[in-house]
């Protein structure tokens, strides 16, 4: 199905969140689900098209504590553990994925319950929540991607 000019256009971006949870580097838990982008990316992209560009591309990815279903009017991870984005790649034209991790030694202690892209100035982006908080410890790791879709 091709999709007019302007269809392209009124359509929103949407995500593509995917997370693997390994324990003792066994893999106990796959996530694969859509997630929303908040208003803030109406602003991100129009800076960036405008040739804002400082402290606006997508470059960290946080951790947080709120559990609570996302809206577009997110601004904010709940207790964030922040860290760079592993990886930017552009597996189609209209995509932009971005690769994610958190080792052993990251966010122990920490109930995990939603997820945030964050721009380099610290803007959300995106968001994703769990309604069942994983407890992270150090036994456990993540690795994951997050696809965007223009």
């Amino acid at each position: 199905m091709s999709l007019s000019f302007h269809d392209q256009f009124e359509r929103p971006p949407t995500g593509d969140f995917y997370l693997e949870v390994f324990r003792r580097g066994q893999l106990i838990e796959v996530v694969d689900e859509k997630n929303l982008i908040v208003a803030n990316s109406k602003l991100i992209h129009a800076r960036l098209l405008g040739g804002d560009v400082a402290n606006r591309s997508v470059t960290q990815i946080a951790f947080g504590t709120n559990p609570v279903a996302p809206s577009t009017g997110n601004t904010t991870i709940t207790d964030p553990y922040t860290k760079a984005i592993d990886l930017v790649s552009y597996p189609a034209t209209n995509q932009a994925r971005f690769a994610f991790s958190l080792g052993t030694a990251e966010a122990n202690g920490k109930a995990i319950a939603e997820f945030g892209l964050l721009t380099a100035g610290g803007m959300l982006y995106a968001r994703k929540n769990r309604s069942n908080p994983l407890h992270k410890e150090s036994d456990i790791t993540f690795a994951g991607t997050w696809t965007i879709n223009f």
